[in-house]
């Protein structure tokens, strides 16, 4: 007779110890997953809101903007508008799992399951974490960071710093590179980096280079050189090419655009990432019930919770903000289980693939090679569709009415899950802003480009962002929306900065 590893509701380490061997046995011989080492920290509800408001770094530079978001999450909880999030898990190796100490053991539980094995395989399975991310070095650089913000804040003012970063911040986004994939993190290589940049002044931005005259040619030359291609990348530019800043500046944008590069795969991998932890930690809860070691009402509270995370306001509640990504990934990682174990007539049609196969075997799969656009283009079968009373909605501004464009037969099918999919089109969530052309000799004007998609132009306060743009380069900045998809780059319409003053930052 198997004894339950509790039968109350409060823990201690040595409870912790034997939950996390428990759940590992799982995790490991049945599920398959390969994780990194884990480690875990227990920490309170305030350190919980620090660590949330930071993006959950272990270890952060200091910036005014935290402080707001913490000031923000904790107003919302003491007022009970939100609860606080059961855990935090950091992508790097060791993985760093936060569990916040008011936890009953059953949700300790839950959160190892969750985060020690469902996270921790997404980070180090999936190929957009191994090709983008440096797992095994990104806590070294953030200790660097730090520092070197420190130094720099005792040596040049608190307010020169925060001037700089705050540009950074918004402009983080657009800091980073989509298709040539970042060299890797290396502690003793950037602080020997930083230091020559201390030392020793860029010879492109040397006074005295500055005034020697150019042939045309030469200018000509430098131009095609720097501009053979768009640069994807605003910040790397910057950092490159900005007359203005100083060398300890550049660094400084730098440290932004490399955190900002370590967040890239987490935007488009929410669905699949909580998705699969959320399966992971069903899963486990469900197999540690079945084996005896955990009690009826152990997972009467862990089904609460579970319901809670995977609840999906509906269009009309006051909730609403889209889909939940814990649902939709769960929902989607178990209908693929269902297709493998028990497919229909119509699964067969369209998964012939993997319909009766192994479902073990799938989800890994997918797990290690689609992102949340592939996947969901991949993998939604049309019972998650009707499940989920799917429709599309052809919203022409021109009439009073919406009409319904696709419902639910085959055509149908295809256009709910190519619309839904490209809803997590990285393109669609960040703008496509690029750097066009600069003028090194002149006026010194940078030009971006915004590629049009489907015909959306910029919405908000886009002299904000250039603002931003304009602080750190020094010199006028021009937008140009364009339409590409027509074949003729047709210029949909202009930004520029002609009438925004120059904010300084020394």
């Amino acid at each position: 007779m198997v004894s339950p590893l509790y039968t109350g509701v409060d823990w201690n380490f040595t409870l912790l110890e034997d939950v996390y061997a428990e759940c590992e046995k799982v995790a490991l011989e049945e599920l398959n997953l390969n994780v990194y080492h884990n480690q875990l920290e227990v920490i309170s509800s305030e350190q919980m809101l620090d660590a949330y408001a930071s993006s959950g770094l272990p270890i952060y530079y200091k910036h005014w903007s935290f402080g707001k978001h913490f000031s923000a999450e904790e107003q919302n909880y003491r007022k009970g508008y939100t609860g606080l999030a059961y855990e935090i898990v950091i992508n790097s190796n060791p993985c760093i799992n936060y569990l916040m100490e008011e936890n009953t053991i059953t949700t300790q539980t839950t959160v190892i399951a969750h985060a020690a094995f469902g996270h921790n395989h997404f980070f180090k399975n999936n190929y957009l974490f191994r090709n983008w991310t440096d797992a095994s070095h990104i806590i070294d650089y953030l200790v660097f960071a730090k520092n070197y913000i420190s130094d720099c804040e005792e040596k040049y003012g608190k307010e020169t710093v925060e001037k700089v970063l705050d540009s950074c911040h918004a402009l983080s986004k657009h800091g980073i590179s989509k298709y040539k994939r970042p060299h890797k993190l290396n502690f003793f290589e950037e602080k020997e980096r930083a230091d020559e940049r201390r030392t020793y002044m860029r010879q492109i931005y040397n006074d005295l280079w500055r005034t020697l005259p150019k042939t045309k040619k030469q200018k000509e030359k430098k131009k095609e050189v720097a501009f053979s291609d768009p640069e994807e990348n605003v910040l790397y530019f910057i950092e490159k090419n900005s007359p203005i800043l100083k060398d300890w500046q550049r660094e400084l944008v730098r440290i932004v655009r490399k955190v900002a590069q370590y967040f890239y795969p987490q935007y488009q991998t929410k669905v699949m990432n909580e998705g699969w932890a959320t399966f992971s930690h069903f899963f486990i809860m469900n197999r540690l019930h079945d084996k005896g070691l955990l009690t009826d009402g152990a997972m009467l509270e862990f089904f609460h919770t579970h319901s809670g995370v995977m609840f999906q306001p509906t269009f009309d509640m006051k909730g609403y903000n889209g889909f939940n990504p814990y649902y939709l990934g769960f929902e989607m990682f178990r209908d693929i289980r269902r297709i493998c174990e028990d497919p229909t007539a119509e699964d067969k049609e369209w998964f012939p693939d993997f319909a009766g196969g192994n479902w073990l075997e799938v989800c890994l799969d997918a797990v290690a090679n689609f992102r949340d656009e592939s996947f969901i283009k991949q993998f939604l079968s049309p019972t998650m569709i009707r499940k989920m009373h799917l429709f599309t909605l052809n919203n022409n501004t021109n009439s009073q009415n919406y009409i319904v464009k696709d419902i639910h037969n085959n055509m149908g099918y295809k256009s709910i899950r190519e619309t839904l999919s490209n809803m997590y089109n990285i393109s669609n969530m960040i703008p496509d802003i690029e750097v066009a052309d600069a003028d090194f000799t002149a006026t010194r004007q940078l030009t971006l480009r915004h590629n049009i998609t489907d015909g959306k132009l910029l919405t908000g306060d886009v002299n904000e962002v250039l603002t931003h743009i304009k602080r750190l380069w020094g010199y006028q900045v021009k937008l140009i929306s364009v339409d590409g998809q027509s074949g003729n780059d047709t210029i949909m319409k202009t930004y520029q900065t002609d009438n925004i003053p120059q904010l300084e930052i020394e």
